[in-house]
């Protein structure tokens, strides 16, 4: 019998680039989601799990929330709002940056969250780059536009705040009817495959890499992935929009993608906990983000 006695499912919303994916490998202590300096990196609801003493948090990163323009954009949009409807309680993520006031993609996240009546802690993340007492206005701006649970200010990057995070969160999970099992193993991190991850990480480093429009235009699908004698064989097929693109994903004498494949070799390795070997392939498909069918294949 499983001794958790509390589990839940928590969304983390927020605009692009204030660290909702950083957070959630920061409190399961394992990289399940890719991270970039680029927006829109996070495409799909991700799912990070944190079983800790008797309670089992199940997290579920969204993309951060944008004007959509493409049909891409349009599923990634729907995802965050379709998550939020789904779980036990919420993280809205901001960072104190300039003057404090209340953007419109969190004005949306905050009005859809006041019709759901969702538990909420607001989480100011990167606290490391930001003076302490720039944070309060912030805290008397937010605090008046809704009744949060908590306001924790915290650092993905340090740890800093995590612990009071999970604390807080924790009294925000249901709690699990006797002789029921949580949602997932103990030993659960993420329901993604290994395949799919394999996928993102190759992504990530492109996202890494490659300059202004590129990254928006790249897709990636994990073609083949086997164990052989614990050797993982995985071919990903890398799809951009331009040949003018693939050149540059392939860079000259093929420099940029022997890059983008030792690096992303290493994430696998790290992860999987064996040695990795790594094929990569690059594919022109033109204006696949307003594909129906391609976006079906990639998973979106």
């Amino acid at each position: 019998m499983s001794d958790i006695k509390r589990c839940g499912t928590v969304s983390l919303l927020g605009r692009p680039n204030v660290g909702k994916s950083s957070i959630m490998n920061a409190l399961i202590g394992e990289k399940v989601a890719i991270v970039s300096p680029k927006p829109q990196t996070t495409r799909n609801r991700i799912i990070g799990v944190l079983t800790e003493g008797d309670s089992q948090f199940v997290f579920m990163d969204t993309p951060g929330l944008h004007s959509p323009q493409s049909k891409l954009g349009d599923r990634m949009v729907r995802t965050i709002y379709e998550t939020a409807d789904e779980v036990d309680a919420a993280l809205l993520v901001i960072e104190a940056k300039g003057d404090a006031r209340i953007g419109k993609p969190e004005e949306k996240l905050i009005n859809r969250l006041k019709s759901l009546e969702l538990p909420v802690i607001l989480v100011i993340n990167k606290i490391d780059i930001t003076e302490k007492l720039s944070i309060l206005p912030w805290i008397d701006v937010y605090s008046k536009a809704y009744p949060f649970k908590e306001i924790i200010p915290v650092s993905a990057k340090t740890g800093e705040g995590l612990d009071d995070l999970t604390k807080s969160l924790r009294e925000l999970l249901p709690e699990i009817e006797e002789g029921a099992s949580p949602l997932f193993g103990e030993d659960e991190l993420t329901d993604q495959p290994e395949r799919v991850i394999a996928a993102e990480f190759v992504r990530e480093r492109l996202l890494w890499h490659l300059e202004k429009e590129i990254p928006h235009g790249i897709a990636t699908l994990t073609e083949n992935f086997e164990d052989n004698q614990g050797v993982a064989e995985v071919a990903v097929v890398i799809v951009c929009e331009k040949m003018s693109h693939k050149g540059i994903i392939i860079g000259k004498g093929g420099s940029m993608l022997k890059t983008i494949g030792s690096e992303a070799r290493t994430e696998m390795e790290k992860l999987f906990g064996c040695r990795v070997y790594l094929t990569l392939y690059v594919r022109v498909k033109d204006d696949w983000r307003n594909s129906d069918y391609m976006l079906k294949e990639f998973g979106y």
